[in-house]
């Protein structure tokens, strides 16, 4: 029986010590049967193991590199910790993320969520690591430009999806990184003068990046960004406060206006606990967004409950009549 091969093995996130004495171990994707905690790389894939320390001596001669081995894509880093010892930390970069309807969406919620690429306006992602935020994203991402079409821009650290090229007739997708923080408004502004539908920012972390991700979702444009937070509510105020260093008190304007959907997503053994608020497009005077021009942010929650509640019943974001 043959040796089992590197893709054989089901990993996320693979380290694999260079120099010294270290095991290898791995992280698996969290998901109802796996917690996604870190293990030893099985014995079995000693060999493989070997082979790809051999290769990334020879190959690995950035800190950071993408890179493709035996047919599976990674983005690797490298660090000499305080003992001596230097290890790579290899992050899988999957092909093609999976259909929205596979995520473990409620089902009620994701003919709305498909319906967002219809907006302009931005799509706030948020989550702790590892919590799929990305994949939900790509997946939004390819539905959109696959069933309406348009151009999309993506800026990523690093492309965790290929999504690069033609989706079917009408819909095409150009993915840049970047490497430094400074590169990240930089890209946003530049994406503009490629006129796209969608803009696809994989984390947002300076405020000059805050401030362009919030003039572009007010002025045309479909923005996804994903960021690490332990609810809706520090999302939307982290966000704030990098707005806030850019623009001022004009940042609350901007995000009140400009917010078109806000989720935050666990992967829990049980599935997919989510948490989220769809904002009404017809209604710029909303008590939603009235609750963030004010910076009553933490009043939302009440919001939150009301069209989780109101979707699981009747499938429908409002009451009748508008906003909840």
């Amino acid at each position: 029986m043959a040796e089992p091969r590197l893709s054989d093995l089901d990993f996320v996130d693979l380290y694999v010590c260079l120099e010294g004495n270290g095991t290898s171990h791995y992280h698996k994707q969290k998901t109802r049967e796996d917690d996604g905690n870190d293990a030893e790389v099985p014995p079995e894939f000693k060999t493989a193991i070997d082979e790809l320390r051999d290769y990334l001596k020879v190959k690995f001669v950035e800190d950071e590199m993408g890179f493709t081995y035996e047919s599976v894509r990674m983005r690797g880093a490298k660090v000499r910790t305080a003992g001596g010892v230097l290890w790579a930390a290899l992050r899988k970069i999957n092909t093609i993320p999976p259909a929205v309807d596979k995520l473990g969406l409620p089902p009620p919620l994701v003919p709305h969520l498909k319906g967002l690429g219809r907006r302009q306006g931005l799509i706030l992602i948020c989550g702790s690591t590892g919590q799929g935020k990305t994949t939900t994203a790509s997946s939004l991402l390819a539905d959109y430009l696959s069933t309406l079409g348009g151009v999309a821009f993506t800026i990523e650290d690093p492309v965790e999806y290929d999504l690069e090229g033609r989706h079917n007739e009408h819909g095409f997708c150009y993915q840049t990184e970047v490497k430094e923080d400074h590169e990240w408004a930089l890209l946003l502004k530049r994406s503009l003068r490629w006129h796209p539908r969608y803009i696809f920012v994989g984390e947002m972390r300076t405020p000059e990046a805050a401030n362009q991700l919030l003039r572009a979702a007010t002025s045309g444009h479909l923005v996804m960004t994903t960021m690490h937070s332990g609810s809706v509510e520090e999302a939307l105020e982290g966000l704030l406060q990098l707005a806030e260093q850019a623009v001022g008190e004009r940042a609350t304007t901007l995000l009140a206006s400009g917010l078109a959907a806000v989720m935050h997503q666990t992967i829990l053994q049980q599935g997919l606990q989510l948490s989220y608020y769809i904002t009404d497009p017809i209604n710029p005077a909303s008590p939603f967004r009235n609750v963030i021009r004010d910076k009553r942010i933490g009043q939302i929650r009440t919001f939150l409950d009301q069209q989780s509640s109101l979707v699981l019943r009747t499938g429908k974001l409002f009451r009748e009549g508008g906003d909840n």
